[in-house]
């Protein structure tokens, strides 16, 4: 037996990060996991811990590197209120399927049940939302308890997970040996699977497959975009995985989500004859309420892939289950023979009706969204990172933009405001030379603009553009058309943005037409410190095709 060296519990931690091959850790630092912080020093050269500036922050982050790069995304944050802060990330991550760790800190075991200084029960407060929620109370088990956490968190249906580590756990001392890492198993379909999708794809005439879901890679966008060639599929993505197909393929349709184009709306719920999911949960948001796909039973053949046993079955009870990771499956549907017959209109009818859906609308005030965001695309490299949080102002960036390279988009599928700031310097953070542009609404923006104060600190500044409109909008939408004329809570009194952007470093400016974005743009790609630009928009552009007083007048309809 080789000797195994003493070391306090926080040392062990970090070496068995190291081992794991973790490049980053986002943290605000708290004196209960001080024993972590002493050993992640001693691997500064290999994990670079970022300092932010609220837990809420430091989660998204991870969340958005979870995202991007399919590894998992580690977040170190205190007891109590630090663990509080950061639930938003952690649900984020859950609903969104991204591998996360989260390392709390805890009281000592001594003093538990006492309500003692920031004491909390993390397997109540996080077992809703994570994967897995543990307690490690002796030190010598923590590479037992990483071990398990590095490859659950990645596997099936990939998530967060949730270790509190006692202060003791952290300080105590252990003679244990480190972790062996190992390569998280990935599920695949079984010849039997493809054989009956065979089968299926050859009797059916407008097929679609809607990518979407956990799993994803560059390698999986190239493949499906073979697949649907050779197999005469169109392409569809669900909400918030635009992404994960390029927009530039000859068989894309568009994405499912927050008000869809209507033509592809009624191709999946009244024409397709074969449905094809291939990762995607079919949630509230991209199923428009769940009524585009008749529950239990679709209305439509369709089959359902996925890495996640157990969301198999979970709503829709599909003609065919496949668990798998969407490349083993992608692969194995790129080998199989092309059959059937296509109605070859019907497919370039969906590819055209795209393309038409993109033409910007008119919309009242001087400041016309579609046309800022049909400018981003034709400006931006095709490697540029787009974020977004929560808000109407995402509706303009969804419909306008088209995403042409994988992990080019970072939004929250969970619908979380003060997201977009975050992942974009999550973005910049791993890839400082590619452009990442956070977009959010004023209210949106608000909520994690302290992070200005990281990205500057670790000179990883973005674009950010804010959506000015005075209101938390999309409330105030739902507020007409539910409850017209009452309007209580929604409007906001904001700073100057510019000046706020200014007080961490970054250079802006305010944009009141439509024609002066260009050159605001142009300036702010040019800039070394990142680049703020308030976009002020008139409240009564509320959608690219509804008003404001077009909602209230819907509410007063009935």
């Amino acid at each position: 037996m080789t000797d195994r060296p003493i070391r306090h519990g926080g040392r062990i931690l970090a070496d068995q990060l190291a081992i794991l091959g973790a490049r980053r850790v986002f943290c605000v630092p708290g004196e209960s996991y001080l024993g972590l912080l002493d050993g992640l020093y001693d691997h500064r050269d290999k994990i670079e811990v970022i300092t932010c500036r609220h837990e809420g922050g430091a989660a998204n982050m991870a969340d958005a590197f979870g995202k991007m790069t399919g590894e998992p995304g580690i977040v170190a944050v205190t007891r109590g209120p630090g663990a509080t802060n950061a639930s938003n990330g952690v649900h984020t991550a859950f609903q969104d399927s991204t591998p996360m760790i989260v390392l709390i800190g805890q009281v000592g075991t001594d003093m538990m049940d006492r309500e003692a200084f920031q004491e909390m029960d993390y397997r109540r407060m996080f077992g809703e939302m994570a994967k897995w929620v543990a307690q490690i109370d002796d030190p010598a088990r923590i590479p037992e308890y990483m071990s398990r956490a590095w490859t659950l968190c990645q596997t099936g249906r990939p998530g967060p997970v949730v270790l509190a580590l006692p202060e003791g756990t952290l300080s105590g001392e252990a003679a244990v040996a480190d972790l062996r890492p190992v390569t998280p198993p990935r599920a695949a379909p079984l010849p039997g699977d493809m054989a009956r999708l065979r089968d299926m794809l050859k009797g059916a005439k407008r097929p679609m497959m809607v990518a979407g879901g956990p799993g994803w890679n560059a390698e999986c966008q190239r493949l499906a975009g073979e697949v649907a060639l050779k197999h005469g599929l169109v392409l569809a993505t669900a909400f918030r995985f635009q992404d994960y197909v390029d927009n530039d393929h000859p068989h894309y349709a568009g994405v499912i989500g927050i008000a869809p184009n209507p033509r592809l709306r009624r191709a999946i719920a009244e024409e397709t004859d074969l449905l094809l999911a291939v990762g995607p949960r079919f949630g509230e948001m991209t199923t428009q309420g769940y009524t585009l796909i008749d529950i239990p039973n679709p209305q439509m053949p369709m089959v359902h892939v996925h890495p996640g046993a157990d969301e198999l079955g979970h709503v829709y009870a599909a003609d065919l289950l496949v668990q798998s990771h969407p490349q083993e499956f992608l692969e194995a549907l790129l080998a199989l023979d092309a059959t059937g017959d296509r109605d070859t209109d019907w497919r370039a009818e969906l590819a055209a009706s795209f393309i038409a859906f993109q033409k910007v609308t008119k919309v009242p005030g001087d400041v016309n969204m579609g046309e800022v965001i049909r400018h981003l695309d034709a400006v931006l490299p095709k490697d540029a990172v787009l974020t977004n949080g929560a808000g109407n102002y995402a509706v303009w960036l969804h419909r306008f933009i088209r995403h042409r390279r994988w992990r080019t988009q970072l939004a929250p599928t969970s619908g979380s405001m003060g997201y977009g700031v975050p992942a974009a310097i999550a973005a910049k953070l791993e890839n400082r030379d590619r452009v990442a542009v956070a977009l959010a609404g004023d209210g949106c923006f608000l909520m994690t603009a302290q992070e200005l104060a990281t990205a500057r600190h670790h000179d990883a500044a973005p674009i950010c553009l804010v959506v000015n409109n005075g209101m938390y909008g999309t409330i105030r939408m739902h507020q007409e058309r539910n409850h017209p004329g009452r309007v209580i809570s929604t409007g906001l009194t904001n700073p100057d943005f510019v000046a706020y952007a200014a007080a961490f470093g970054m250079p802006g400016e305010v944009v009141t037409r439509t024609d002066d974005f260009p050159a605001a743009m142009r300036r702010a790609m040019e800039s070394d410190a990142g680049y703020l630009i308030e976009l002020q928009v008139d409240p009564e552009a509320l959608t690219p095709v509804q008003t404001l007083s077009e909602a209230r007048a819907q509410g007063e309809a009935g």
